[in-house]
């Protein structure tokens, strides 16, 4: 195998992508198309972790130009993991839009714009070029929008041009930031970067561009005060949509702040306490406003606001000890945030509303998709040993013993504030009576495919959680390599600059 492998996920998304147009009109060709297509990005995802896990940091220069001439391709242990969690949230989306998103969307495109929106999102975490990681941006924001809009209704395109407005701002806000970035330095290779930004006298400048790069990535993670556009764009599109949102989305920009603030600029005093402070607030923010949400999919889609504050908490620290917590949430995150929105769908389906107080009787009706979302209901919260516990033990203990008490008091709220309300969504759709009639068209009169397409990227997701959970020293030990590679800068620097294409 050799360093070429690293583009093979994007380029196969993006020949799946070409393959679906040519059957246009043939949404049962498509469909099938999809899931396989899916499922074998995933043995390439896997493969190209494996030879990461095997090899270590590994760069492609593409063209032969070598670096920082040319377009740099990079896979570290963090990003190879974040393509094979992409990929995994991929299959159960296809799986469950096999059936879920109606014909005539598929008929506008809807399974070629999904893959070209996995392609991006492959591509923002494999670049090492700056420029480059601000193209793959646009590509996600514009398969978003389009898998947004898909559909024409009201409140979808409501939700989109929020959407779109908030995130264009933020890619302008990146482009300026690229800018200076360039003026200063003359490069956009990120590990050449790494090198010459401690060399700038200009301290004052670097910080500033700093602080623009954190405002622009902050706008896509959704952190407090830039997060208005979230829940109100991820209630619109079908759940499967919203599963890959959710779950991947905002960790795109999660992921860009951890990538430049461990390998760009320092996490200087300054830097730690604006994001702590950004931290404190997002956690907050984000769980009060999922505790006045009368829908479930948009209680959810503030719960993502509010966990997000967990993994900047953690990159704000700037400890071995707080990235492996950092990075630890993002995979249990990752893979939750996906299945409850997976989920948000199924109750939907089976109860004919969004809306908690027209939901219910779930156990009673369905004991056994009660006892499947239990599971990632009870892993959110962090329930011993359920997979969100484990990195809470990271982040709680870094704050400890740097002594960042306030900060370890906001995330004690969120997590009391998160297990009040999956208690309540708990009560809500599965423990108390339902108030009328389950829809006569509802989910009992699916077919076995249909329910299966519902119920089998649950299950998927849920396993993924349960395997987190129970093999909590695998990911453990997964982190703690990547909390080194990230620390450790010139570790990345050697395997670009060494790197030769065969």
């Amino acid at each position: 195998m050799t360093t070429n492998f690293i583009i093979y996920p994007i380029l196969y998304q993006a020949i799946t992508a070409i393959l679906l147009m040519f059957f246009w009109r043939n949404p049962k060709t498509q469909r099938l198309l999809s899931i396989l297509s899916s499922s074998f990005g995933l043995v390439l995802a896997v493969s190209l972790f494996v030879f990461i896990w095997q090899n270590g940091t590994t760069a492609l220069q593409a063209g032969n130009w070598a670096a920082p001439f040319g377009i740099t391709m990079v896979a570290d242990t963090f990003s190879a993991s974040l393509v094979v969690l992409t990929h995994i949230v991929a299959l159960a989306a296809s799986i469950y839009s096999s059936e879920k998103v109606i014909s005539s969307r598929i008929k506008f495109g809807y399974f070629p714009i999904f893959h070209l929106l996995i392609m991006g999102l492959t591509g923002a975490f494999l670049t090492g070029d700056i420029f480059n990681l601000y193209v793959w941006f646009e590509i996600i924001i514009i398969s978003s929008f389009v898998l947004l809009t898909l559909g024409g209704r009201h409140h979808q395109i409501e939700g989109a041009v929020k959407y779109f407005t908030l995130n264009m701002l933020a890619s302008i806000i990146f482009l300026t930031a690229i800018a200076l970035l360039y003026g200063i330095t003359g490069s956009l290779n990120m590990a050449e970067l790494s090198v010459i930004i401690p060399q700038i006298e200009n301290k004052g400048l670097v910080q500033l561009i700093a602080i623009i790069f954190f405002t622009g990535f902050g706008i896509k993670a959704g952190v407090f005060p830039l997060y208005f556009w979230l829940p109100a764009s991820y209630h619109a599109p079908p759940a499967a949509v919203s599963a890959v949102f959710g779950g991947l989305l905002t960790k795109v920009g999660v992921y860009a702040l951890i990538r430049v603030f461990t390998l760009i600029f320092d996490l200087d005093e300054f830097n730690s306490t604006l994001i702590m402070v950004t931290a404190a607030l997002t956690l907050l923010s984000g769980g009060l406003g999922a505790l006045v949400q009368k829908d479930i999919i948009k209680v959810f889609s503030y719960l993502i606001i509010c966990h997000i504050g967990f993994m900047i908490a953690g990159l704000s620290m700037n400890s071995q000890v707080a990235l492996i917590g950092a990075v630890f949430y993002m995979f249990h995150d990752i893979i939750i945030k996906s299945n409850l929105f997976l989920i948000s769908g199924l109750t939907s389906s089976i109860m004919g509303s969004s809306k908690l107080e027209k939901m219910g009787g779930l156990l009673n009706a369905y004991p056994k998709i009660s006892l499947l979302i239990a599971i990632p209901l009870f892993a959110l919260v962090g329930i011993p040993p359920l997979s969100g516990f484990w990195p809470k033990l990271s982040l709680f203990g870094a704050s400890l013993s740097s002594g960042n008490y306030t900060l370890l008091a906001f995330m004690i709220f969120a997590s009391f504030i998160t297990l009040f309300i999956i208690a309540r969504i708990w009560n809500q759709v599965v423990a108390k009576p339902k108030p009328g009639k389950f829809p006569e068209n509802g989910f009992n009169t699916y077919s076995f495919k249909q329910k299966a397409a519902f119920i089998v990227p649950i299950i998927l997701l849920s396993l993924v959680t349960l395997y987190i959970s129970f093999g909590a020293e695998h990911i453990q030990i997964l982190a703690e390599r990547i909390s080194n590679e990230l620390l450790n800068t010139e570790q990345y620097y050697q395997a670009v600059f060494k790197t030769i294409n065969p």
